[in-house]
C-alpha cells in the first residue's frame, strides 16, 4: 500500500546497532536478545553517530519505522515484542495520534503512524480501516486539487486496504459498512449493495444497520444495478459522452424516476456544452430528491454559461451549506464572482479554497490571474 519511494524515505535515517550493554536488561517481562541488532532513529544530519546518546524513544521510533515500511523484516516479531514491552499502551496512543494527523491533513505522518500500527498489530483491523479511510480522504483532496491521476492512485490503495479487511477472519463488521460507502462513491453499486446487506446481518450499531438496510433497499429498487446505468456512467467518465448519453436515456425509458440517471444525462450534456439540456436534467434530478452537492454544483455551471448568474450563486450557496469546506464549490463561487467583475470577492474565495486545500491548482491559477490583473491596473 506504500510506494517503494515512500518506503525508502521512511527508513532513510535508520541505523542498525548492537544493543548497548547498559540497556540490555529485562523489562516488562521481556528479555532483549543482544545478538539481534536494533534499528535506531537518527537525526540524519551527516554527523558521526554517538551510541552514548541513544534513548529508548530513538529505539522505539526506529523499530516502528521498520514495522511501518518493512513489515516483513526478518526480526519484525522481535521488534513487535520489544515495543509492546517498552510501551504497553502504544496502540491507543498511536491510534489517537494518527487520527489527529489525518484530521489535520498531515497525510505523510498519518500514513506512517497507521502503517506502524499495522506492522505492530498485524491481526488488528482498526489500523487498516483507518488507513483505508485516510487514503479515501487523500483521494478526495487530490481530486479537489485537479490531480485526477493522483486521486486514482489513492483510491487504488484504499481498495487494496478494503480487500484485506474484508478477508479477515473473524469478520470485522465496521469494515463492511465503511467499504460499502467506498464502493457506493465509486459507483460500484452491486458490490456496495452486497456489503451493506452483509453489514445489516452482522453489525451491532443499530443506526448504521438501519442506514445500510435503507441504502441496500434503494440500490435494489431504483435500478442502480442495471447494466445500462453502469455502462452510461463508465462511458461518460471515459469522455465518451455521446455514447454515454444514449445509454443514460435508454435507462431512463425504463426507470424515469431514478435521479442518478438524470444526473448522468445532465453530466454528459454539460461536458458536451449543451447547457440548457444540462440545466433541465439537473433540475429534474433535484425534483426527484437528488442527494449530495454534485447536482447543485453541476447545475450552477450550466446556469453560469446560460447567463443566469443569480440563480447559479443561489445553487452554489445551497451546496456550500451542505459541505462548508468543499473546495470545488468555494472555487466555483470565486469563478462566478470573477464573471460578475468582483475581483476582490473572487480572490477571497480562492484564498479560502487554498487555505482548506493548499494544493488546489485551479484556485492558485485563478488567484494568480487576479493578482496579475490588479498589477496591470496599478500600472
Amino acid at each position: 500500500m506504500a510506494s517503494n519511494a515512500e518506503s525508502s524515505a521512511g527508513i532513510a535515517n535508520i541505523l542498525f546497532i548492537e544493543m548497548p550493554a547498559a540497556l540490555a536488561k529485562d523489562f516488562g517481562g521481556f528479555s532483549p536478545d543482544p545478538a539481534i541488532r536494533i534499528p535506531v532513529e537518527t537525526a540524519g544530519s551527516g554527523e558521526r553517530f554517538d551510541p552514548a546518546t541513544i534513548t529508548w524513544e530513538a529505539i522505539v521510533a526506529g523499530m516502528l519505522r521498520i514495522l511501518a515500511w518493512q513489515p516483513d523484516h526478518e526480526h519484525a516479531a522481535y521488534y513487535r515484542s520489544f515495543v509492546k514491552a517498552v510501551r504497553p499502551a502504544i496502540f491507543g496512543e498511536l491510534s489517537e495520534a494518527g487520527v489527529a494527523k489525518a484530521w489535520s491533513k498531515d497525510w505523510g505522518i498519518a500514513q506512517e503512524v497507521f502503517l506502524a500500527l499495522r506492522g505492530l498489530f498485524p491481526e488488528a483491523p482498526e489500523p487498516l480501516i483507518d488507513l483505508a479511510v485516510m487514503y479515501e480522504q487523500r483521494a478526495e483532496s487530490a481530486l479537489a486539487a485537479g490531480k485526477d491521476d493522483e486521486a486514482d492512485g489513492f483510491n487504488v490503495r484504499a481498495f487494496e486496504a478494503y480487500k484485506l479487511l474484508l478477508a479477515m477472519e473473524p469478520p470485522f463488521p465496521p469494515a463492511f459498512y465503511t467499504a460499502g460507502l467506498f464502493f457506493l462513491r465509486s459507483r460500484n453499486f452491486e458490490r456496495a449493495k452486497s456489503l451493506f446487506e452483509t453489514y445489516a446481518k452482522i453489525g451491532d450499531d443499530e443506526e448504521k444497520i438501519a442506514r445500510a438496510q435503507e441504502i441496500a433497499r434503494k440500490l435494489g429498487q431504483q435500478g442502480y444495478l442495471d447494466e445500462l446505468f453502469r455502462e452510461a456512467y463508465d462511458l461518460i467518465r471515459l469522455e465518451r459522452e455521446e455514447e454515454g448519453l444514449v445509454k443514460a436515456r435508454a435507462f431512463l425509458e425504463k426507470n424515469p424516476e431514478v435521479w442518478n440517471a438524470w444526473f448522468l444525462v445532465g453530466w454528459a450534456s454539460r461536458r458536451l456544452g449543451r447547457w440548457e439540456d444540462g440545466r433541465k436534467a439537473f433540475e429534474k434530478a433535484l425534483e426527484l430528491k437528488a442527494e449530495g452537492v454534485d447536482v447543485l454544483n453541476e447545475l450552477s455551471l450550466c446556469l453560469i454559461e446560460l447567463g443566469n448568474l443569480d440563480e447559479a450563486r443561489s445553487r452554489l450557496e445551497a451546496a456550500l451549506s451542505l459541505e462548508p469546506e468543499n473546495v470545488k464549490i468555494i472555487a466555483n463561487l470565486g469563478v462566478l464572482s470573477l464573471k460578475r467583475g468582483r475581483r476582490e470577492e473572487a480572490a477571497g474565495f480562492f484564498r479560502t479554497a487554498l487555505e482548506i486545500e493548499p494544493e488546489d491548482a485551479a484556485s492558485a491559477r485563478w488567484l494568480a490571474q487576479i493578482e496579475d490583473m490588479d498589477g496591470e491596473a496599478g500600472l
